[in-house]
């Protein structure tokens, strides 16, 4: 390996704290264009836009593209920053515009159905609901939601302490209805007390994982019927749709969701006409004509 890269993949280790996932991303995306480029640091714009073509015309997605530029823009920053090259080759390209697809949502009564499959009668069908009223109450992230400690809920004030993207944290609230669910798990008799100051406990007392919850609800969703593309992360998206739809202003929101840049938070505006034109159609007596 170009011993740039592996300087680059150390900083990025243990200076910026990637995870090993990420890092094998970047180490492949760049090991792959040095194939073509026997060194990255002796490449000009017009071979970057060559590989860019060569990529489309394998029949790689723009997300896929997008990532791969991205990559290489990072690593041509960190060889600026430390002076490896008298100019940045990359600075001129842009990345492919992406399509945002509409996120998907279920409307109330599918939330309701949803939430009356686990069998509450069991300690662990009891800890789903509950997380499942917290992800309706809140609208968190998977990542969110197995990070939380019994310290971060305030049954008090209604309101649980986040760790979001970025280590950022930010005090939301909570329903009524979702602290009541917390009480009740939390005093659960079959709930054992553990060393851990995690919310939600597997059955060995240790904290949840974010592919633990993604298979819950995979196991629940078989049993309602509803499109095999419903993820936890759905249950956000029909939330935030649903404040929108009933007044709150998209700032809020934003602050409620943890998104950094409102432009992210306005697609929601787009769940909303979309929902109202579905009604439209399937209320208004000349819609069909």
């Amino acid at each position: 390996m170009d011993p740039s890269i592996t300087h680059f993949l150390n900083h990025l280790r243990l200076v910026k704290n990637y995870s090993e996932h990420t890092l094998r991303n970047y180490e492949m995306d760049l090991v792959e264009f040095c194939c073509a480029h026997n060194s990255p640091l002796g490449v000009d714009k017009l071979q970057i836009r060559s590989y860019i073509a060569t990529l489309a015309a394998k029949g790689l997605s723009k997300r896929s593209v997008g990532r791969k530029i991205s990559t290489l823009r990072s690593f041509f920053k960190y060889a600026m920053q430390h002076k490896l090259l008298p100019h940045n080759p990359i600075e001129e390209i842009a990345s492919p515009k992406l399509d945002k697809p509409i996120p998907s949502f279920l409307c109330y009564e599918q939330v309701l159905q949803l939430f009356s499959i686990p069998d509450v009668g069991t300690l662990f069908g009891f800890r789903d609901r509950t997380l499942m009223e917290l992800f309706y109450s809140s609208a968190l992230r998977v990542s969110e939601l197995v990070l939380l400690n019994c310290s971060d809920v305030d049954l008090e004030r209604f309101s649980i302490r986040v760790r979001g993207k970025g280590k950022k944290e930010r005090i939301i609230p909570i329903t009524k209805t979702a602290a009541g669910w917390i009480v009740n798990y939390l005093a659960h008799p079959q709930r054992k007390a553990s060393d851990t100051p995690a919310l939600f406990l597997n059955k060995w007392g240790k904290r949840l994982t974010v592919r633990s919850v993604d298979r819950l609800f995979a196991q629940h969703l078989v049993k309602t019927g509803l499109a095999a593309t419903i993820t936890p992360h759905t249950i956000r998206h029909t939330i935030a749709t649903h404040w929108l739809e009933r007044g709150m202003d998209l700032k809020t929101i934003q602050m409620l969701l943890g998104h950094a840049s409102l432009a992210t938070t306005t697609i929601y505006t787009q769940v909303s006409t979309k929902l109202k034109k579905e009604v439209y159609d399937k209320t208004h007596p000349l819609a069909e004509a």
